[in-house]
């Protein structure tokens, strides 16, 4: 790698990527995606359970070193693992693998932004009462009325990491087979 590249960009250094991979990743995430928009909630089951659980594992497991950031362990819980995934696959030169950990990444961000939008109007129903951890921060912040906003604005987000983790994969995909017919 050249003085500048950024490791993503270094071609050479990635693994390759079958058709069976690309579908795979591209058939995952468009069930994810249909779920997602199919749910009255936009709740994918299983996905979005285990979400769930390290969501509320991150409150007390942050709330041991303060009572105030116990607030963000929820959802600092629910970025650090598919993060984790995708620095894994990219230290490893999995290309599908990291872009697996990019659309979880993105349905994370989609569940989060749901959460979000709810801060006024606290609708969704919480694991063990308590309170919104969203309308806490917000209010923090000062941006409680701008919830509904910034919900769209990571719901944005979330769509285009999926979107573009996908066109990564393609164009390597694409690359490598034509790299092989010459």
């Amino acid at each position: 790698m050249r003085l500048g590249e950024s490791v993503i960009d270094d071609e050479d250094a990635w693994k390759s990527v079958s058709g069976t991979a690309f579908g795979g990743v591209l058939l995952a995430t468009l069930v994810i995606l249909i779920i997602h928009g199919a749910s009255r909630d936009g709740w994918v089951p299983i996905l979005d359970s285990a979400n769930l659980a390290l969501h509320e594992a991150g409150h007390p497991l942050v709330g041991i070193f303060s009572d105030r950031l116990m607030v963000y362990g929820g959802t600092l819980f629910q970025l650090i693992f598919p993060i984790t995934v995708v620095f894994h696959f990219s230290r490893q030169r999995e290309p599908a693998g990291f872009v697996i950990g990019l659309v979880w990444l993105g349905e994370n961000l989609l569940n989060i932004a749901r959460y979000m939008a709810d801060a006024r109007a606290q609708e969704l129903p919480l694991v063990g009462g308590g309170e919104h951890d969203w309308t806490e921060i917000f209010m923090r912040w000062g941006v409680l009325a701008k919830d509904v906003k910034i919900a769209g604005l990571t719901r944005w987000l979330a769509y285009v990491l999926m979107l573009g983790a996908l066109v990564w994969l393609w164009r390597r995909y694409k690359t490598q087979k034509n790299a092989e017919m010459i």
